[in-house]
């Protein structure tokens, strides 16, 4: 896992979400998160499937926050998990080896231990930057990722307020994946925006 994380913002119209998330996908994301936290259960569906076709044509995995049913549903390629959420291991269990499990830890080095010996596929740290999307009550200190590095094997996904200029830093402490929302949907131009983010990381 390397380059941009890319993650939904909470559109509803379904047209806009794919266009933007196919340019950012031509652009070179790596992997996409489905993220709509006020959808209701038919959008969500209806979103995460056509995402999922979408991705499927680009090579690309797509990964659903929260939903693990849904995930389960669509045969999706993973879940993303918040600290409220099913747990880790629990989680892996049920939806076996092969699918990716992403852990949100914060701030929090014991948590990324934790969600490491409980089966996580990578471990996520936020917000290091003002988001204009979640407001987080934290800041999480660069230095928390040489920290994770130096004592974590699984990738390290950063996020919280990224633009290429302001996650370049983190990219050099060691961060895999850079998360973006507005960095990338709230651009003029998706793919030009996730070249961007790309670049951080060298040649693909």
């Amino acid at each position: 896992m390397r380059g941009l994380y890319l993650v939904t913002p909470n559109w509803d119209d379904t047209e806009r979400l794919l266009a933007a998330t196919d340019a950012a996908l031509a652009g070179g994301a790596a992997l996409v998160q489905y993220r709509h936290k006020d959808a209701g259960a038919d959008l969500r569906a209806e979103q995460a499937g056509a995402l999922l076709a979408l991705c499927r044509r680009h090579g690309t995995p797509l990964v659903i926050n929260d939903h693990i049913d849904l995930c389960q549903a669509l045969d999706a390629d993973g879940v993303h998990l918040g600290e409220s959420d099913e747990g880790i291991a629990a989680t892996r269990a049920l939806l076996g080896r092969d699918k990716i499990v992403g852990a949100s830890c914060y701030g929090e080095l014991a948590l990324a231990r934790a969600a490491q010996a409980a089966g996580a596929s990578y471990v996520a740290f936020g917000g290091f930057y003002p988001s204009p999307v979640k407001k987080y009550t934290f800041v999480t200190p660069p230095e928390r990722l040489s920290e994770a590095k130096a004592g974590i094997t699984l990738p390290v996904v950063v996020i919280g307020g990224m633009t290429p200029s302001n996650a370049a830093p983190l990219v050099a402490r060691g961060a895999d994946m850079v998360a973006a929302i507005t960095g990338v949907y709230g651009q003029p131009d998706p793919a030009a925006a996730a070249r961007a983010f790309g670049a951080l990381f060298g040649p693909p």
